[in-house]
């Protein structure tokens, strides 16, 4: 993990074989007075975090990962954080989440799907499951006098 005002290391991983680091330049951090618990100093500490990435503006990516990066993120990204009391945490909390967002649109698409044929015993045993299905409801006729 790495600190608030440090380059941000996105770990290794689908997409990303050699992780990747953003410099510190690249992210725009604004603080603002949070909402919600905080005791006496709610008031007075700019305790929630909002980070902005350009992705497009980004010096990080090659070209491959900054076209799928611009179609998943578009332009630009913005993060907020204000869970915490801590200033600090916020920071960390919001730097973790911009990270886990950068991994995710980088991943490739997963492989499509390939179309499977049923097996010819599956076949076979829908095909029987009919015939019989077919020959009780012929049973259901009306009844002749013959005999």
């Amino acid at each position: 993990m790495s600190e608030p005002g440090s380059d941000l290391v996105v770990p290794s991983g689908p997409g990303i074989p050699g992780g990747l680091t953003i410099p510190a330049y690249e992210i725009v951090e604004q603080f603002s007075k949070s909402s919600g618990p905080g005791g006496q100093s709610v008031n007075t500490t700019d305790s929630r975090v909002e980070l902005t990435f350009d992705v497009a503006a980004s010096t990080a990516f090659g070209e491959d990962q900054k076209a799928r990066a611009l179609d998943r993120l578009g332009s630009m990204v913005t993060i907020a954080a204000s869970e915490y009391r801590s200033q600090h945490r916020n920071r960390v909390a919001a730097r973790a989440r911009l990270s886990d967002r950068i991994r995710e649109a980088l991943a490739p698409p997963p492989p499509p799907r390939r179309p499977t044929k049923p097996t010819r015993g599956s076949q076979r045993r829908r095909l029987e499951g009919k015939k019989q299905r077919g020959q009780v409801k012929g049973l259901r006729g009306r009844v002749t006098g013959e005999g």
